[in-house]
């Protein structure tokens, strides 16, 4: 792990494509400010930007990326469907909904289904849709989000395309969710990790500063290193220019084993969740 950098990637199952080993997120941030920090992400080196329908946020994502002054195949988006229409096609145009907001006339590289909170029939639809999606060559890969280990074993029963090649979950030291994990790296799916920096929650934790302080590196950049050393995909989230690059400066030090050991004895399981942990 000590030879990750910016340009790290990691591959997706049954595919040709990889995705960036770190993605920056975009939740509750909106309009010029959605557009300008992601300028700044990938101004940063970031690759990797992960919207969703829930956001808002979809078409801000897109006009960053035409506006700075990389190629699309140079940038991986991320979307979510956060829920299903009333059939099959019209949650299908839900999805083609969000491609065309972030790449008219192109494509998303990675489809996730938001949560699998509306129960099976809306999961079921959710990923016909995706597949569909992805057969049109209008999604390159595709995968959920929230899923607990009960929610993947279900979609064998409908899904033509398993493993999903992504799962996005809560993750950080106080919330490891290890079962799902485990269940995830086993099965070759990926494990995108939302809330890593857990919304600077835990910046004054004992164990947390005095790593930082070890490093000489910031908490956030510490908890990012974590993911990234655990094998996870972190999605940091930051409106503050400053922040934004610190959050990638990230390839400079390498967290001991007892240090990450430290850092995995914080976990306080389900307990340790700010959003939401799965179901297994």
């Amino acid at each position: 792990m000590s030879s990750l950098t910016l340009q790290s990637t990691i591959p997706l199952a049954n595919s040709p494509y990889r995705i960036p080993a770190l993605g920056f997120g975009v939740y509750q941030s909106h309009g010029p400010t959605c557009i300008q920090s992601c300028l700044t992400a990938l101004k940063a080196g970031y690759r990797h930007i992960d919207t969703a329908q829930y956001y808002a946020n979809e078409s801000q994502v897109g006009e960053a990326v035409r506006k700075s002054d990389l190629k699309r195949a140079d940038v991986y988006i991320t979307s979510k469907i956060l829920s299903p229409g009333k059939d099959a096609d019209s949650t299908y145009k839900s999805v083609i909904g969000s491609v065309e907001a972030i790449d008219k006339g192109g494509y998303v590289d990675l489809m996730l289904i938001h949560s699998p909170n509306g129960g099976p029939e809306a999961r079921r639809l959710m990923w016909g849709a995706l597949e569909r999606a992805k057969k049109e060559g209008r999604v390159r890969s595709i995968g959920v989000s929230n899923y607990g280990v009960s929610n993947i074993e279900e979609m064998k029963e409908y899904a033509e395309t398993w493993p999903p090649q992504v799962n996005q979950i809560e993750l950080h030291p106080w919330c490891q969710q290890r079962e799902a994990v485990s269940y995830c790296q086993k099965n070759n799916i990926v494990v995108e990790a939302y809330c890593p920096l857990v919304r600077n929650q835990k910046a004054k934790d004992p164990t947390l500063l005095n790593i930082s302080k070890k490093y000489n590196v910031t908490t956030g950049q510490v908890l990012i290193r974590y993911c990234l050393q655990k094998g996870w995909v972190p999605l940091p989230k930051s409106d503050t220019e400053s922040r934004i690059i610190a959050n990638a400066d990230v390839y400079g030090f390498h967290i001991d084993d007892e240090d990450m050991q430290k850092l995995d004895g914080l976990d306080q399981g389900d307990k340790g969740a700010i959003v939401q942990a799965v179901t297994n």
